[in-house]
């Protein structure tokens, strides 16, 4: 991994050096754009609109339209900023981890210790371990005035930005505001189902299927052309009576789905088989699909293919309140 800024974490007139690393990396197939006609590459050009010219990305400043008049900010002007110029990770607070509402999380980075003893780095690795709480942060990273989580994650420390206040949608939805009545034994039918999926969360069991049939749909055209026969590749997609469609009897589809359970009709993921050196890895199983009905929110874009996730895993930070909003001076 390559470092992506350096600075240092600050408490009272504790300092602590250290590295900043993305956590997180894309796993999609990187994909371009064709006309459909020809197959010729499709390309987008940086062009002035006064000359005409294709500008080059070292060329190009960023400007600000007010509807009237429109002033140009430069790099210089952006990094004469003092926020811009700050290499701090300033600690604003220590709250209960369990305050630190998910929905608020955005991206994570591993913190490494940079300094000539990583004594400091431990010291506020296991006090925020024996304490139980997670340090709000404030600091600037690309343009950008962060607020943050600093948490332990294992032997490192780690900071996940978390989202403004008024970043965060109100959800509002004139269905749930009226009175739903459920029954005790519609209650205690979901409750059997919930018990006979519940299982311990392992992400390695999961895979992206939509990413691991576009690399299949990729090999076979690259064997067979055009000829490829989607059909015999994936096989003919089979139909379904009991999915899709507005629940009617909400009692029946739970027994019959408890029921089916029971028989096997949502068998687990097989856990991946450890190779050695001696044998061959055995072949990895399709992982039985988990459906969720929480859409996710995407906050970056890529040049690859969406993703379709059978289950994305969960940051370990969890709780039902919002971050305390804190304004840093």
């Amino acid at each position: 991994m390559r470092s992506i800024w350096k600075g240092a974490i600050t408490f009272g007139l504790v300092n602590v050096p250290v590295k900043l690393y993305s956590a997180t990396e894309d796993h999609d197939v990187s994909l371009h754009q064709v006309h459909d006609a020809d197959g010729g590459r499709i390309r987008y050009q940086r062009k002035c609109e006064i000359c005409g010219k294709v500008v080059d990305y070292e060329h190009i400043d960023k400007a600000y339209d007010d509807g009237d008049r429109t002033v140009v900010i430069t790099g210089d002007d952006l990094k004469s900023l003092p926020e811009e110029r700050s290499r701090e990770i300033d600690v604003l607070e220590f709250v209960p981890s369990d305050q630190v509402d998910p929905i608020m999380l955005d991206r994570s980075y591993f913190l490494e210790p940079d300094g000539t003893s990583p004594k400091a780095y431990v010291l506020l690795r296991r006090t925020l371990e024996e304490t139980d709480r997670t340090a709000i942060v404030h600091f600037s990273l690309r343009q950008k005035t962060r607020l943050a989580a600093l948490r332990v994650r294992g032997d490192v420390l780690m900071l996940q930005t978390l989202l403004w206040d008024d970043e965060v949608r109100e959800a509002r939805f004139p269905a749930l505001e009226k009175q739903t009545r459920v029954s005790d034994k519609e209650l205690d039918m979901s409750s059997s189902l919930v018990d006979s999926l519940s299982d311990d969360f392992e992400p390695a069991d999961f895979s992206d299927d939509y990413q691991e049939q576009l690399r299949q749909l990729i090999d076979a055209k690259l064997e067979e052309g055009e000829s490829l026969d989607t059909d015999a590749t994936f096989g003919e997609k089979p139909e379904d009576d009991d999915e899709g469609g507005e629940v009617i009897d909400l009692m029946e589809a739970l027994r019959r789905s408890v029921e089916k359970n029971r028989s096997g009709g949502h068998p687990k993921p097989t856990k991946k088989a450890a190779s050695t050196s001696t044998t061959k890895p055995a072949a990895k199983k399709s992982p039985a699909k988990k459906e969720s009905s929480k859409e996710e929110s995407s906050r970056s874009t890529s040049g690859g293919a969406g993703s379709a996730a059978r289950k994305k895993p969960a940051s370990s930070a969890s709780g039902k309140k919002a971050a305390p909003k804190k304004k840093a001076g």
